[in-house]
């Protein structure tokens, strides 16, 4: 388990770039890997490590909304689709739950300036 977590961080810090905190759960490989990647790096700033015992839980709470909107669907043809769909889902929750910095006028523009 660590070495498939360790693989995951390299290639998400490959993608991404390296973050100052990571936020886990209490998995002890992802644990494990961040540590082991703090100690291979040369840099003086390390990864911070924020666990949260309820990680998960939160997670698959705020993608309830979600499930509930694809379970009337059978599911989705293509790929690309499902990342639209979902992609659109998740900017009507962010506006509903007011995450935005600097919201339009109305919520359509708001909607529509982050779709795009």
């Amino acid at each position: 388990m660590k070495g498939s977590a360790q693989k995951f961080l390299n290639k998400a810090i490959r993608n991404n770039g390296k973050p100052r905190i990571i936020n886990i759960d209490k998995s002890g490989a992802n644990t494990a890997g961040i540590k082991t990647w703090n100690k291979r790096s040369f840099t003086r700033k390390k990864i911070k490590i924020r666990q949260v015992k309820y990680l998960n839980n939160m997670i698959e709470q705020d993608h309830r909304s979600i499930k509930r909107r694809i379970l009337i669907s059978t599911g989705f043809k293509e790929f690309e689709s499902a990342q639209r769909t979902l992609a659109r889902i998740e900017i009507i929750n962010i506006i509903r739950k007011n995450q935005i910095l600097k919201p339009k006028s109305s919520t359509f523009k708001t909607f529509c300036a982050l779709a795009s």
